[in-house]
């Protein structure tokens, strides 16, 4: 049977980026053309998301490394979490030699539908190493719960 997973058409885009970095490696020896596009796609990132349930809590976890934490805002409208923010850009010039720059820049937004029966009004964030924690209570009735399995005994085949 298939997992179903809600697609993100991003995600796939930067998929493709990564395999046609592969694909040019391969071929010319490791120039890649990411280089030459990196300005038509400035301010264009979002930071990677994980969410999950840890002892009757919601967690949102953010990898958003370089984003000073004043520059993040988190809101919460009916059941979707967004986290907005901005990582800021150094500019650094060089007159000797390349300057090689791969990390992206500019404003992200993230938004996740939050699961039913998390106490948004308890919410908290925090940062640390580059990383956003987002954590809520879930409500009881939220919990996921056990359900046992009743077996019959069925009549032996004659």
């Amino acid at each position: 049977m298939a997992d179903l997973r809600k697609w993100e058409p991003l995600r796939e885009l930067a998929n493709i980026q990564k395999d046609m970095d592969d694909l040019f490696t391969r071929f010319f020896g490791g120039f890649t053309p990411r280089g030459l596009f990196r300005r038509e796609f400035r301010g264009e990132w979002y930071p990677l998301v994980d969410s999950y349930m840890k002892d009757n809590t919601f967690v949102v976890r953010a990898d958003i490394p370089g984003v000073d934490p004043r520059d993040i805002d988190i809101s919460v409208t009916g059941n979707v979490l967004t986290i907005k923010g901005e990582r800021k850009a150094e500019v650094e010039e060089k007159k000797e030699g390349y300057l090689f720059h791969e990390t992206t820049f500019g404003s992200f937004e993230r938004s996740l539908t939050l699961p039913e029966g998390v106490e948004t009004a308890k919410i908290h964030a925090g940062y640390r190493n580059g990383v956003l924690e987002i954590t809520m209570p879930a409500k009881a009735e939220a919990l996921p719960r056990k359900v046992k399995i009743e077996v019959e005994e069925g009549k032996k085949a004659a």
